[in-house]
């Protein structure tokens, strides 16, 4: 049995706000825990109206104080947009509130648009080739003997377990080069899926913090009573990420009925293929799904994403997720 976790982005639903939706993640990360999950991440983005988790260090400590076992991180926090002292500080500080309980999961993206980057004083071209050295330069503020003149307090010589996120051959490599675990965001981009998990544990290195590869899969779930429930409920997310891609970014929108009959053939090929690495239906079709998934892929930790307009509904598909985990092999 391999184990489940949660990716949530703090949705705002639409009608609704980021007040709330911090109530709803909190909700979720407690019920999660109890449900058996082992981690608790949130990501960053920026400038995106259904998504609250922006300032994502801030809503780990408000998630990690309002559970008590649930690991609880960044999925992941985006390092160009950052100096590494200050996200060394932040999960320092993090990690000594609430210790062995944090992890920190790194990505080069921007986790917005470009014009959103540059009011973060951010120089995408630069930036994004700089990424292995911010990592290297976080790595060390963690040691516990520093290498720099800058000692990163707290932080310096604290146990925060660093993740390489990607969705490309690129971090496959940093990761393998690093020796650190790797997460690649299947659930939105798996066109690379299986070539960069083959080139991650072909080219390994063991690191202090890690002695074998780590894959972390991203899958996306939506699980309801019954198979049309849930394809009624999914038209959300499908909406939400049609949205998206089509430079229309929104507030997650309520369930709607034919939804995919009314998308264009480009609309309908570019969902389908992001779309690929997904369970919709009932717990019986979820699970076959599921199964089909860890056996075709090896993973050795599922990260699961669900996207659902209404909170209830939204519980009650990771209910469901993890009463199926307790079931396959």
């Amino acid at each position: 049995m391999i184990p489940y976790s949660i990716l949530d982005l703090s949705p705002i639903a639409e009608g609704s706000d980021a007040a709330q939706s911090f109530r709803n993640t909190l909700d979720l990360a407690r019920h999660g825990e109890r449900w058996g999950y082992q981690r608790f991440w949130l990501a960053e983005h920026h400038g995106m109206p259904g998504i609250a988790s922006a300032a994502t260090a801030v809503l780990i400590g408000h998630v990690a104080a309002g559970t008590s076992r649930i690991r609880v991180g960044a999925g992941g926090i985006m390092l160009p947009n950052h100096s590494p002292l200050v996200i060394a500080e932040q999960f320092g500080t993090l990690e000594s509130l609430f210790p062995g309980r944090i992890d920190l999961g790194l990505g080069r993206a921007p986790g917005s648009d470009q014009v959103t980057a540059r009011a973060l004083r951010r120089n995408p071209a630069f930036d994004a080739d700089a990424f292995p050295q911010d990592v290297m330069e976080l790595i060390d503020y963690f040691s516990p003997v520093q290498k720099r003149p800058v000692c990163a307090i707290p932080g310096a010589g604290l146990n925060v377990p660093l993740w390489i996120l990607g969705s490309s051959l690129f971090g496959a490599q940093l990761a393998a080069a690093l020796g650190l675990p790797f997460a690649f965001a299947s659930h939105f981009a798996p066109a690379q899926m299986m070539q960069a998990t083959a080139l991650y544990r072909e080219t390994f290195q063991p690191s202090e913090q890690l002695q074998k590869p780590y894959l972390m899969l991203g899958f996306n779930v939506c699980a309801a009573d019954t198979d049309a429930k849930a394809q009624f409920l999914a038209t959300s997310r499908q909406q939400s990420f049609v949205n998206l891609r089509s430079g229309r970014p929104s507030p997650l929108p309520p369930p709607l009925a034919g939804y995919l009959d009314h998308l264009d053939p480009q609309e309908r090929a570019m969902l389908d293929q992001a779309s690929s690495c997904s369970a919709i239906g009932a717990p019986d079709t979820v699970a076959q799904e599921l199964q089909a998934f860890i056996t075709r892929t090896g993973a050795d930790e599922l990260m699961i994403i669900t996207q659902i307009f209404d909170h209830a509904a939204r519980l009650r598909s990771y209910e469901i997720t993890a009463d199926i985990q307790q079931t396959l092999a």
